[in-house]
This record gives structure tokens, C-alpha cells and sequence, in this order.
């Protein structure tokens, strides 16, 4: 099964390919919920307190794919200089909830309800980029996976990776993104 399946002729539940799929064609898979989900997701960043406090700024919204950048402060660092495992969840978390906030209806916000960090490497460069991206969209849960990656002068290291499980928040008048 396995060689027939990187032919690209097996078709998946979503009618993509597993080559497609592993490509990057899920995203033709995902349902977009909402037309202005940019300008929604680029709102709710903006009143995100904690990426402020850290200094990260929003640099890609496309539909279940969301990045964020990072400069280096000394004052994120753990005690042998890397950027603080608490900072990278921290965006890690942004990231992917914000990913999987591009595919929910206008109605609905998002909240984290679990997720699993994996610390690869050292948080050690001069800028920090985190991207989320949404691995399985569903109507009242989503999942969604990060990366992490420090950026040097000569090198880009992956130094986590996180997997996100989600809720569509409806009917919430208290909580709204």
C-alpha cells in the first residue's frame, strides 16, 4: 500500500492525494468559515496583551495558516541565555488557536483546551519565527500544529514543535475574538 500511495493516485476522505497532502494540499481541504477572517485574526492579536508584553508581532494570516515573529530580548531568556520554554509555548499556543480562528465561524472563539510541546533545540538566534497551521478542522473541536524556528545570520533551527487541540466556542457572549 505504502508505494502506490506516494503514486498520488489514492484518494483520500477530503479528495486530495496523500502526495498532495503532504504537500500542502490539506489546505484546499479546509472549509473556510468566514471572508474576513484576516482582519478578525489581526483584531483579536491586537488585543492579546501577552504578545505585546513579549514584542511579537503577526506576520502571515492565510486560512488555517498563521505566523508570528519574535525578536531577541534578553529579558525572555532562561538562565544559560535561550529564549524561555514558557515564551515559545506561549507562542506556540497563539499561533495555532489563531490558525485554527481563520476556519471558525464569526460567531464562534477560540480556546485552548490541551496541547503537547516538544523542545527540540535551544532557543538561541537573533529573531524567533512561529507558525501554526491547522492539521483537522471539525465543527466544535480543531487541531493544530506549530513550529518553532530560531533565525540566525547563516542558520533557520527548528526548536519545538507543538500539536494543539481546540474549541469552537458558540453562544458566548463573554468570549468573543
Amino acid at each position: 500500500m505504502i508505494g502506490f500511495l506516494f503514486h498520488g493516485d489514492y484518494m483520500s476522505g477530503n479528495g486530495c492525494t496523500v502526495t498532495q497532502l503532504l504537500n500542502g494540499g490539506i489546505m484546499s481541504a479546509l472549509r473556510i468559515a468566514e471572508p474576513d477572517f484576516k482582519e478578525r485574526v489581526e483584531q483579536s492579536f491586537a488585543r492579546q496583551a501577552v504578545m505585546k508584553l513579549i514584542g511579537a508581532q503577526l506576520t502571515r494570516c492565510e486560512p488555517g495558516v498563521v505566523e508570528v515573529e519574535l525578536p531577541f530580548r534578553a529579558d525572555l531568556t532562561q538562565q544559560h541565555g535561550f529564549l524561555h520554554a514558557g515564551i515559545v509555548s506561549t507562542a506556540l499556543d497563539s499561533v495555532c488557536a489563531y490558525s485554527a480562528l481563520t476556519m471558525m465561524p464569526a460567531d464562534a472563539a477560540v480556546l485552548t483546551i490541551e496541547f503537547k510541546v516538544n523542545l527540540l533545540a535551544p532557543g538561541k538566534g537573533d529573531h524567533f519565527l512561529f507558525r501554526g497551521n491547522v492539521t483537522k478542522q471539525g465543527r466544535t473541536i480543531m487541531v493544530s500544529d506549530g513550529q518553532a524556528f530560531a533565525v540566525g545570520e547563516t542558520e533557520v533551527k527548528l526548536i519545538a514543535t507543538m500539536t494543539a487541540t481546540l474549541m469552537v466556542v458558540k453562544d458566548r457572549e463573554d468570549l468573543q475574538d
